[in-house]
């Protein structure tokens, strides 16, 4: 019985490709009693295998939290899967307001003790005794009541590339952080101010609404279905949209684009910035903000240093890193004194407060058409292979080779192989090679830029 991934991330992008099948990004989460968390976790993994679903998924006593992505046409045969349990019955699923096929390569469904981490041991609190959920019309309107309190339930990194008008922004690297600071900062407000949450896709301002209700708080209300769902009643309802920036994701995107104002800036060179990435150096993965410039320049890391040991062998990589506890190196989110100009910026309280600030709108999205998909990248000469899937592409085209780890490439034909003939032009079903400043790999996209 294969209740684990046999599979590997490349493996599982590879044949991703070959399907050929569009698939969705979405998460969902429910607050329900289960007794035996293993067990349906084993259940879970069973039914979403067959189904290709992929994801993280966490599960508890407390109910169930994930984000996944599974192909479109699966996507009533997975409804039906999570129907059997009677406390997921007519479910929000919330869809990614951004789709990629790769945004999962993995199918992961833990155990844990919470589904959020909350630090709480109290025996009285009920997590069930919620807040009033509002829609977006409702938090619109809310939002502009001067006896309201707006309240970012994320973590630092995740607001500082996109927020609501007026919210207060704990700077905190976790959940369980904010619970008691927001508590005492507002603890003057408990019966005279109306307290507004909301978080990315609302569980932990489920959580969180229950707590402050527990503390005494008398006006609580959430964002129903968080960030994702409010995006999507903005645009069907034709809103306006008070959330401004983009909205962190926790999948290798990092982020969805919600308005075209940049509202971050570069932790290396302060140029107005709002694309997240993590520190190519294994020992380090810092996740950062990090503008173009600084990324050719510090070849996509945090500091000279993490410069520096990727162009060591990899042997001497995997010995610096052998053997030392990185738990508390590896992965942090956002602070760290090698982000420069992080470090040089005014320093905040608890509450990181709504500043004047220029709000750059970004560039206007590059038109363009899909063609086809990179199969072979040779290393010696820098040559990268593709099929020709659909439309065409020919010399003097200006072309955009996109992947997860690629980047977004742009060149110009200048010369080009079609089925290993020098021609002019290549086609639907051609295969084509040309010489690339960059290597490519298998699941990179290939789409030609229209004027």
């Amino acid at each position: 019985m294969q209740l684990y991934n046999t599979l590997s991330a490349e493996e599982r992008a590879i044949m991703i490709d070959d399907a050929g099948k569009q698939r969705l990004t979405l998460s969902f989460y429910a607050y329900a009693q289960i007794s035996n968390p293993t067990q349906f976790r084993n259940e879970l993994f069973l039914a979403w295998n067959s189904l290709e679903v992929l994801g993280r998924i966490y599960v508890a006593s407390e109910g169930i939290n994930a984000q996944l992505s599974l192909p479109a046409d699966n996507f009533y045969a997975f409804k039906d899967s999570i129907e059997v349990y009677d406390f997921m019955k007519g479910i929000r699923l919330n869809i990614a307001v951004e789709q990629d096929d790769h945004s999962f390569l993995k199918l992961t469904v833990k155990v844990r003790d919470k589904i959020v981490a909350d630090g709480l041991v109290d025996e009285t609190f009920d997590v069930t005794n919620i807040g009033i959920h509002l829609k977006a019309k409702e938090f619109n309107e809310l939002l502009e009541d001067p006896n309201t309190i707006v309240v970012d339930m994320r973590n630092h990194y995740e607001s500082e590339i996109g927020h609501f008008t007026k919210a207060i922004k704990p700077d905190v690297d976790t959940f369980r952080e904010s619970l008691p600071i927001i508590e005492e900062q507002l603890s003057e407000h408990k019966q005279d101010k109306k307290l507004l949450m909301y978080c990315t896709g609302g569980i932990r301002c489920e959580k969180a609404s229950a707590y402050f209700k527990h503390k005494g708080f008398e006006n609580v209300y959430q964002l129903e279905g968080g960030i994702i769902e409010y995006t999507r009643q903005v645009k069907a309802e034709g809103l306006e949209s008070k959330f401004i920036g983009k909205n962190f994701v926790f999948d290798h995107r990092l982020g969805e684009r919600i308005t075209d104002d940049i509202v971050s800036q570069c932790h290396q060179c302060g140029a107005p910035c709002d694309v997240h990435t993590n520190c190519v150096n294994e020992g380090c993965h810092l996740l950062f903000i990090q503008c173009d410039s600084c990324k050719e320049k510090m070849e996509g890391c945090c500091s000279a240093e993490c410069v520096t040991v990727i162009h060591m062998p990899e042997e001497e990589q995997k010995a610096i890193r052998r053997g030392i506890k990185n738990g508390n190196k590896i992965f942090k989110k956002g602070k760290s004194d090698v982000l420069t100009f992080k470090n040089n910026e005014e320093t905040h309280g608890v509450f990181v407060a709504e500043k004047p600030k220029t709000v750059v709108k970004k560039e206007p999205k590059v038109k363009k058409i899909y063609i086809g998909k990179g199969t072979h990248f040779f290393p010696k000469p820098s040559i990268g292979q593709f099929l020709i899937e659909e439309n065409e592409i020919k010399i003097g085209d200006t072309i955009l080779i996109k992947g997860s780890t690629t980047g977004e490439q742009k060149i110009v034909i200048e010369e080009m192989l079609v089925n290993d003939l020098a021609q002019e032009k290549a086609v639907s079903g051609d295969t084509c090679t040309f010489k690339l400043p960059f290597r490519i790999r298998l699941s990179d996209k290939l789409y030609k830029i229209l004027d």
